[in-house]
Order: structure tokens, then sequence, then C-alpha cells
């Protein structure tokens, strides 16, 4: 009986240690291969439906123009994203894997979007990777038949993600869209971004520990899937230097260092190709005090290419310029904490606050504890984004409102405002004598999201769904998450070293920037008709525009240019006082559930699986629009003249009378002639006030004279049930693209 029972041990601890040994081998992952496309569409009905609806609305506000808006999302990521894979684990209340055929489906039967693009990191790419994201984005569109009048268009892409160590050298993210579909019509490979983006999305996630599968063994495959994933980015060589993007083999991960080698490599290529920063002012991964001044250099512009700014996604909003920032530096450029001010609380400087309350408390001598407050902030700048980390064992809810922008509209995190399309359209540069160098660049917003669905804003509901709020799905793994127990609260703060990322995205303040995760916007464009072809041609001319998630109709153009009326994102020369119209139709207001069109096409499984049981289902009635606001820029006309002064953030503001119908407005600027200098006008539509997810953001609680002395965040992981949306009441909104007026 003895020798049997020993047996039985015997052959289990074999047993257990064959597995053990196959988990530290990696035998167990699998290929999480592209998915698959419903075969249904979207009826020619309901689209047709959709046109005449939308030809009413603009007949009220008497629009004399012809062309389609058409709304999409230019940004979205699937489980073939290194960040995607890692927040759909069950570690942090991931739903599991999330391919590119889910997004299709959801853009088609959840979101009911009429173009999308897959922007996948390029950082975490391989050829097998690339062929599949190839082929499924030509199923997508192959379900839809007509060509000329398809139900939704979705176009290929990926996202090339630069992250530098200092503002020096950092430039940030930017999608890259191809027209083209065919092998002939798009790159053998994509083209990363090199530097800390390549080894942390491609090269630094692989010190996931391999014991990790067996800590949540009931749901151990998705870790070995992950494993897996992470291994096949070692197999591609990395491609020869200085040798042209064409003659290369299609088998090697291909990178550019900085935007002017990136647009290189696409002339190489020669396609039909857009290229559109985003995420300008997240300062979750870009270093305190970045600006996009060196990125208006002949090297590293390109604007035939890069003609469109993301102005806002489901991370933030990076419309509006602030004359504060995160760090200042003197004149020998060495780098300085500024004091705050009632709009700004530096992060750096609260660093110092944290750290000299720990030492006062403890009794050392004030004159001590305040060169230990100046070391903190010296620390916390020396960090860049890891700052945070300089203060041992502090709390995110001690850094309260530090770093945010207090009066902005659903701000990024940490704002970087140097990276603002406001303070994009005012900077010049003069490089060259003669005429200076600026951005033109039309506005759109999109998602980010990073579950394969395109489009969330259509509904604020499911904060897990719909953003991308994510963290330990229980203390024991946030611990795990963050790389241990928490460190002692010391009076003293620590050095940081800006390249270690071996706590993974708790590295970049993941548990605070939870609560400043948002559903995400829309892309609009004014379009000759649907089909690819004419939708890439409104984004060319940039005869297009960004929303908050709400399908907002707007129209905005000049009217007494020499010639034609002039719509959003056009350019034109007058001596004149040039004299304006905008007309808004507020978004629908939504319907519980989902169209009968969703629920024929797809399972009751898969509705909830994708779409969570709630779709787009708009009613007959719309939401008020409140006001127009008018922004006027004028940019700069000498090298260093001040940003503050050239951005009138509002110019003009303009009530709406309550009206099912919309708003129409006019206005001119009768300064133009006299001041005589070339002026940048957008405009904003407002609607009436509504609930959205994670709205509220921090949550402060603020004292008598203005301070945040308590934040309520809604937490990504398991201290905020998912069940709480954390709703809070805005007024969603639509931004135009510019038109530029140059003064003759």
């Amino acid at each position: 009986m003895v020798r049997t029972l020993l047996g039985i041990v015997l052959v289990g601890v074999l047993l257990a240690a064959l597995y053990v040994a196959g988990a530290w081998l990696r035998l167990y992952g699998q290929h999480e291969d592209a998915g698959e496309v419903t075969s249904a569409i979207i009826p020619k009905s309901v689209v047709a439906a959709r046109a005449r609806v939308q030809g009413r609305a603009a007949g009220a506000v008497t629009v004399r123009q012809s062309k389609l808006i058409l709304f999409g999302d230019l940004h979205v990521h699937t489980t073939f994203s290194t960040d995607a894979f890692l927040w759909s684990l069950p570690m942090v209340q991931g739903e599991g894997a999330h391919p590119i055929g889910d997004a299709c489906d959801y853009a088609r039967f959840c979101s009911a979007l009429d173009f999308w693009s897959i922007n996948d990191h390029a950082e975490a790419s391989t050829p097998r990777r690339w062929q599949e994201t190839k082929d499924m984005i030509r199923q997508c569109n192959a379900v839809a038949g007509d060509v000329e009048n398809p139900d939704v268009t979705a176009f290929l892409g990926w996202e090339w993600s630069q992250v530098g160590r200092s503002p020096e050298d950092h430039y940030g993210h930017k999608n890259v869209i191809f027209l083209g579909l065919e092998e002939n019509e798009v790159p053998s490979r994509v083209i990363g971004a090199a530097g800390l983006a390549t080894s942390g999305l491609r090269g630094g996630v692989q010190r996931m520990p391999r014991v990790l599968p067996l800590l949540d063994f009931p749901q151990r495959q998705r870790y070995y899937n992950f494993i897996e994933f992470m291994q096949e980015l070692r197999v591609p060589p990395l491609c020869e230097p200085d040798v042209s993007s064409r003659e290369l083999d299609a088998n090697c991960y291909e990178s550019a260092a900085t935007p002017g080698e990136l647009f290189r490599k696409l002339d190489q290529w020669g396609f039909d190709v857009l290229v559109i920063p985003h995420g300008n002012t997240w300062g979750f991964y870009s270093p305190p005090g970045i600006t996009l001044d060196k990125q208006l250099t002949a090297a590293e512009n390109d604007p035939e290419k890069q003609g469109i700014f993301e102005i806002m996604s489901g991370h933030g909003n990076s419309e509006e310029y602030r004359d504060w920032r995160g760090v200042h530096f003197d004149k020998a450029g060495q780098p300085y904490c500024p004091e705050p001010t009632r709009d700004y609380l530096p992060s750096c400087w609260r660093a110092g606050q944290i750290i000299q309350a720990r030492c006062l408390k403890s009794e050392t001598d004030a004159a001590e504890c305040e060169s230990r407050a100046a070391e903190a902030r010296r620390n916390y700048l020396a960090g860049s984004v890891a700052g945070h980390w300089a203060v041992p064992g502090v709390r995110f809810e001690e850094w309260l409102d530090s770093g945010q922008c207090k009066d902005c509209f659903l701000p990024s995190f940490n704002y970087r405002p140097g990276g603002s399309a406001q303070y994009a359209l005012a900077i010049s540069n003069f490089d060259e004598p003669g005429e200076p160098k600026r951005f033109r660049f039309g506005f759109i917003a999109s998602s980010d999201n990073h579950s394969a669905r395109p489009g969330t804003g259509y509904k604020e509901f499911d904060r897990r769904a719909t953003t991308e709020s994510r963290g330990g799905r229980d203390e024991t793994w946030q611990r795990r998450l963050a790389g241990g127990a928490p460190a002692a609260p010391e009076p003293r703060a620590t050095t940081v070293d800006p390249t270690d990322f071996s706590r993974g995205f708790f590295t970049l303040e993941a548990e605070r920037q939870a609560s400043f995760f948002m559903t995400g916007g829309l892309a609009a464009v004014h379009a000759d008709g649907r089909s690819r072809k004419e939708i890439w041609d409104a984004l060319k001319r940039k005869e297009i525009y960004g929303t908050s998630g709400d399908r907002i109709l707007l129209w905005f153009n000049l009217l007494n240019a020499d010639g034609p009326d002039v719509p959003m994102g056009g350019v034109t020369v007058m001596q004149r006082a040039p004299r304006f119209e905008v007309r808004a139709v507020g978004a629908f207001k939504q319907k519980p559930g989902c169209p009968d069109y969703s629920t024929t096409a797809l399972s009751s499984e898969r509705l909830q699986k994708l779409c969570k049981g709630e779709c787009y289902n708009p009613s007959d009635e719309r939401k008020l629009i409140t006001r127009i606001e008018v922004v006027r820029i004028q940019p700069q006309i000498s090298a260093g003249e001040p940003v503050a002064g050239l951005i009138e953030d509002p110019w003009r503001v303009f009530p709406c009378k309550p009206s099912q119908a919309g708003c129409v407005v006019q206005f001119e600027d009768p300064d133009f002639a006299a001041l005589g200098r070339d002026t940048v006008y957008y405009v904003r539509a407002i609607e009436e006030a509504s609930a959205s997810v994670n709205a509220g953001q921090l949550r402060c609680k603020y004292d008598e004279v203005g301070r945040c002395v308590e934040v309520r965040p809604c937490y990504g992981g398991y201290r905020t049930d998912f069940s709480d949306d954390c709703l809070v009441r805005i007024e969603e909104r639509a931004w135009s693209s510019p038109i530029y007026v140059d003064a003759r």
C-alpha cells in the first residue's frame, strides 16, 4: 500500500516536473491568428436611409453642398499589438484575444462606422502577422462587395511608436495608413520606431516570468500564448542599415529613428500614404518639456504625407495650449523644476512637497528637509517619464492633480502643452529665408482602442470594453504587476534610471493614468461618395473634422474668397475681412440595444462578446447644439515670438437657440486687413451636457482657493468595480479642421 502511494506520488511529481519543464522551454504557446470576418453586411437599404436622414438634416440648416459626411476611426489596435495583448490577459481583467476579424465585425455591427483603419504597433509586427493583417483587411473589404458603395471601408496601416528619453530625441507616435490594399500597393514589411519603442514593445516585455502561467493555472493558456507572441518577435533579424526599403529582405525587421527617416523610407516605396501624428500631449510616455518645434524642420516634416493631426482619442484631448511646463531650462540648458501656480502643479514640485512633509514628520531639521525637497525635484526630472519612482513608497493618490491641465476639456494624462494642436498651428520655422514653414493640419479624432473595437464612443457604457482602463484583478496581482510589495515611504528621494523598463507599463504611471481613459473620438469626412478613393480624397484635401465621440454634423466655410467657398481644411489668400459660416446639427440620442441588422448578422453570443449587447442604435431625437466657439490663431512672424499671445481661445462665442434642427452662425474678422497677418480659424460645435465614461478623471476635491486636496480616482484595477462606469456629465463637441487665411 505504501509502495503504491509512493509510486503515485513519484509519478505525480515526475509529471509535474515534466509539465514545468515544458513551460520553462515554452512548449505550450499557440499562435493567435487574425480571426474571422462575418460574411453578412449592413443592408443597402439601411445605408441609403442614413444618407437620406443626413440629407434632411443638412437641408434644415440650408447646407449648399451635396457631399456626404461619413464617420470613421483611424486608430485601432488588436492583440497583434504588444500592449493590447498584455491588457487582454486575465491578470488585468482582460477579456482574451481581440483579433482583426473582431474589429471588422465591430465596425459593421456594433459601432456602425463608415470607415476604419488597422494600426497595430509596427514594433510588435512580424512577417507572418503583417501578412495576416493584409489578408484580413482585404477580407473585411471583400465582404462589402460593392467597391463604389460599400457599407464599411477598412484601410491598412500600422503605428510608428517612437519614444525618446529627452525632449531633444522624442518625436512621438504616428499612424501610417495606405490607400492601396494589394501586395503591389503596400510595403512588404512594416517600419517600426528605433530605440525605446523597439526595446520596450519588442524586447523588454520578454522578461515576463516563465512561471507566470502557473500562478494563474486555470487560465494559463493566455499567458503561454503571450510568451509565444513574444518569442515570434525574436525570429526576424534586424534589417541592414542604409539599404533601400525596396531592396531589403521581406523577412527582416525594419525601423526608423526619426520622422524624417520614416518619410524617406516611405518615399522609397512610392505609395499613396498618410502619416497622422497623435498623442503629442500624452505625458505618460512623452518627457516633460517636449514641443513640436523640431518636427517643423525640413528634415523632419513632410507636409504632403503628414497633413492630419489627431486632436483627441480615448487617451484624452490634445487640442489646447497652456503657457506652463512640467520643466524649465536655465540659460545653460539645465533643467529645473518650476514653482506651482494657481493653474498648474508640476509633478516635480509635488515630489518635493511629499518628501519634505515626510522629512518634517521625522523631526529632521527644516533646512535639511528643504534640501531633500530640492533633491527630490531634481531626481524627478532626471527620471523623465519614470520620475514618480524618485519618491519611495508613494501612493499615487498623493500626487493629487500634479502634472494635469485643470481647465482643459478631457485632457490627456500629464499634459504636455508644447505638443498641442494649438501650439502646432502657432509656431513657425525660420531656418530658411523667405516664407516660414508652418504646420497646416486638418483635424480628426479617433479611439486608439486596444481591443479591436473601432468607434467605441457611440454609447457611454462598459468601461472595460470601451476604454483602455486596466489594472490588477486583485491586490496580489496588482503587486505582481508593480514589481512586488511597495517600498517603504522613505523621507528621502532616490535616483531613477529612465531607461529601466523592468516594471513594464508601471514604469509609465500605469495605475494613475487609468482615470484618463475615455471612450474616444471619431473622424468625419466630407466625401463625394462612400468609396475608398472618395474617402481618401477627402482626407487628403483635409475636408475633415473630429468629434469627441458623438456623430455631430458640422460644416465650416469661408464665404467671401475670390472664387468658390473655401471649406474647412482649405487655404486662401485675402486682403479684406474674411466672412465665415458655421452650421452644426447635434448627434442622435441612442436607444438601448441593437438594430435588427446586427442581431440578424451576429449570434447572440458574438453580439454580447463584441458589442456587449449595445450597438449604435439612433433614435429620432437629437442632442441640442448649445453654442459655437471660434478659435483664432496668428502664427509667429519672427523667431522667438511668444506663442501664448497668438492663440485666442475662444476668440468668439455664439449661443445657439435650442432647436432639433441645429444651429447656423455667420461671423467675420474685422481686424484681419489692418493686422496684415496670416491667420488660422477653426470652430467647435458644443452639445448639451450628457454623461460620459471616466470624464471626471481624478475627481478632485478642492479647497476654498481652488487647490486639489484629495482625489477620488476611477481605478483601472480591482479597487473600482468594472460595473462602475464612473460617469460624469460633459459637453461633447466637434472640432472643425482650420481654414488658413494668408494676408496678401
